[in-house]
């Protein structure tokens, strides 16, 4: 992983595991330790999935540039259905809080989000590739006739 793909990573699961921990303790206070391990449960499917996303979205983006709009909408309607799944999945499991999972879930989720667009603001990202341009004037000064 590039270091600025690693640098975006750091910007946004930080404040997202700040957030399923700040979650955890708020659902163990409230619900105890069944709502504890919801929340986390909740947080690390979220950060999981967003994860994972992220991933496919910068290998698209570097193998397939062509369809990384198509696939970055395609890519965050099926994560919110594999969320609404798993919430709909775990609604009546006597192992966890339900509630504190789903809670946890949809705030790490929003926390993702807002870091991913704030990182994505922040980075200085080329939208003209220095390097290319360097190549097309060489290529273009050849011996002239």
């Amino acid at each position: 992983m590039p270091s600025n793909d690693a640098r975006n990573l750091l910007q946004i699961a930080v404040p997202s595991a700040a957030a399923g921990v700040i979650a955890v303790a708020v659902s163990a206070a409230v619900a105890g330790g069944k709502g504890a391990l919801g929340a986390a449960v909740g947080a690390a499917i979220a950060i999981l999935f967003m994860g994972i996303g992220l991933y496919v979205l910068q290998w698209t983006a570097k193998t397939l540039p062509q369809l990384f709009q198509a696939m970055g909408l395609m890519l965050y309607m099926a994560q919110l259905l594999l969320l609404f799944i798993f919430v709909a999945v775990f609604k009546g499991t006597s192992l966890f809080n339900p509630k504190a999972f789903a809670l946890s879930l949809v705030v790490t989720t929003v926390v993702w989000m807002a870091a991913q667009a704030r990182a994505h603001m922040k980075a200085k990202i080329f939208y003209v590739d220095p390097d290319s341009e360097k190549s097309e004037k060489h290529e273009k000064t050849g011996p002239s006739s």
